[in-house]
């Protein structure tokens, strides 16, 4: 599930985006439903696109999902004026006393990846064999 939201939902970042789901439920209070995949989709975006896993790649200290992207939509916030949240607006532009946490949790995130990542060697795909 991918979301676009409005350039200035920044409370919704902090709500979703600072803290893990295994703490606490981070949807509850935030308005949502249930999209065709039945993940949830929130009511207060642009857009949103449910994915369909294509292919899961292991990079040592995060996982990347590749999706097929099944279902497109909008919410609400296309008729509210704005712009599509960036990150570099959200950096830029986010309240000050959440700065200190942010630039802890991406520490913590850079640290962690560094950790992990270092034994990664480059593998080509079977199918990619030969095709250089």
């Amino acid at each position: 599930m991918l979301h676009l939201l409005r350039d200035d939902q920044f409370e919704l970042i902090h709500r979703l985006g600072f803290a893990s789901g295994r703490t606490r439920d981070k949807l509850a209070g935030v308005p949502h439903r249930l999209g065709t995949l039945g993940v949830p989709v929130l009511d207060e975006c642009y857009a949103h696109f449910e994915c369909r896993v294509a292919n899961v790649m292991d990079t040592g200290s995060s996982t990347c999902f590749l999706g097929d992207v099944v279902e497109v939509g909008h919410g609400a916030a296309t008729h509210v004026t704005g712009a599509v949240m960036t990150a570099a607006h959200f950096r830029a532009n986010m309240p000050p006393e959440w700065r200190g946490e942010y630039e802890a949790l991406l520490r913590a995130a850079q640290a962690y990846a560094a950790e992990r990542s270092g034994d990664i060697r480059p593998v080509v795909w079977r199918e990619l064999q030969g095709r250089e």
